[in-house]
């Protein structure tokens, strides 16, 4: 064992440790650390898939659907698992690609009555989810936990990433304060996905979740990073703190929205 890495891993992360800003202690922390993986679909499957690579040493992941056909086109952790829980797709994928890392699999979907129980042992949360409910359900228990989380979302040919530090800088509702009415807004479902997208966002969101462990680098906080596949252009936008924000303003609306969190109701979305 040398700086709490033995042979084995001295040589499987070897290239970490070559850098100046991760080195062993860095990796050490990696291994150390636990991410929670919300969704294990387009996003979560580059997501899973590098960290995992880097050595995060505890990888929960909630995803209550099942591998079909449709999702091979850009979920690529889940090759020959059709009809097979995602969670337990990724499980096993995990474990074949680098054995130090330990799953927690969470075959269930996000509510209310789980997601404080769910996020509160990990060290920051990754938003890889499809809707816009989750979405906000998830920003609103991490600002009442204080739990670091990183967005990602994608649209046709075209996604988005922030990273969102509670007390340090806006949260998802600083932007978006309501969900849009069910309907409004086409799913990508619905209107389908350029399947290599997710790869390019959810790389992005693993390289800021890693960047945020180790303390180094800048990170998306008050910025996100808009990405167009089609004119192949990234753009940064500047997003500010608002102080009416139901959440993380100057008068939050904490009794309100930790008891819709807590009775399953969404009124403020």
């Amino acid at each position: 064992m040398i700086g709490g890495l033995n042979k084995e891993q001295l040589q499987r992360y070897l290239r970490n440790i070559m850098l100046p800003e991760i080195g062993k202690k860095g990796q050490q922390k990696l291994l150390e650390s636990k991410v929670l993986c919300i969704g294990a679909g387009g996003l979560g499957s580059p997501v899973i898939q590098y960290l995992a690579a880097a050595g995060v040493g505890t990888l929960g992941i909630v995803d209550n659907d099942v591998v079909d056909m449709s999702n091979l086109q850009r979920q690529v952790i889940h090759g020959g698992n059709v009809d097979k829980p995602k969670v337990t797709s990724a499980a096993e994928f995990v474990e074949k690609l680098n054995p130090d890392v330990k799953v927690v699999p969470y075959q269930t979907r996000l509510d209310a009555g789980n997601i404080m129980d769910t996020i509160k042992d990990y060290d920051i949360v990754m938003d890889c989810s499809d809707n816009f409910a989750t979405r906000f359900l998830v920003n609103d228990a991490c600002v009442l936990t204080g739990t670091p989380l990183s967005h990602g979302s994608i649209f046709s040919f075209e996604g988005q990433v922030t990273t969102i530090i509670p007390g340090k800088g806006p949260c998802y509702r600083c932007l978006f304060e309501h969900a849009p009415p069910p309907g409004t807004v086409p799913l990508s479902h619905e209107v389908g996905v350029m399947g290599v997208l997710p790869g390019i966002i959810g790389i992005i969101q693993a390289t800021e979740v890693i960047k945020y462990l180790l303390g180094i680098g800048e990170l998306l906080l008050g910025r996100m990073i808009y990405y167009d596949a089609l004119y192949m252009t990234f753009d940064e936008i500047r997003i500010r703190k608002n102080p009416q924000c139901p959440v993380c303003g100057e008068e939050p609306k904490i009794d309100q929205i930790q008891e819709e969190i807590y009775d399953g109701a969404c009124r403020i979305c």
